[in-house]
């Protein structure tokens, strides 16, 4: 099962590229999905224009602000993620209303928190 970083970077002074970094150190398996172009940790950014296809997602990690998450409501529901994680910055009631609707748990929290603290 593997992580989706929505708003994927390969900028180190972003979250989402401190996200990539956190969980290459603690091993788990992630696909980095945004707009920029480049690599992460040796994996290349999918183009979110296209809707990559992921299989085995558990976990949709946002790094993107409520105001550009609309077009991609369907797409991220369509990953069938167990939970979306809504970085601080990132909080939206109506996607997460939308998770819940399809059996997607909605976490307000800090994926480098949870990461640290043995939550993840």
């Amino acid at each position: 099962m593997k992580t989706v970083i929505i708003g994927a970077t390969p900028n180190p002074s972003r979250y989402a590229y401190l996200a990539a970094e956190m969980l290459t150190e603690y091993d788990h398996e992630f696909t980095p999905v945004g707009i920029k172009k480049g690599e992460l940790f040796g994996k290349p950014i999918l183009d979110i224009r296209t809707r990559p296809h992921v299989d085995d997602v558990d976990t949709v990690t946002m790094y993107i602000g409520p105001q550009h998450q609309p077009e991609w409501y369907d797409y991220i529901i369509g990953l069938k993620p167990r939970r979306i994680i809504f970085n601080p910055g990132t909080e939206n009631y109506e996607f997460e209303k939308l998770a819940k609707e399809n059996n997607i748990e909605p976490i307000e929290a800090c994926t480098l928190v949870m990461l640290r603290t043995g939550q993840y």
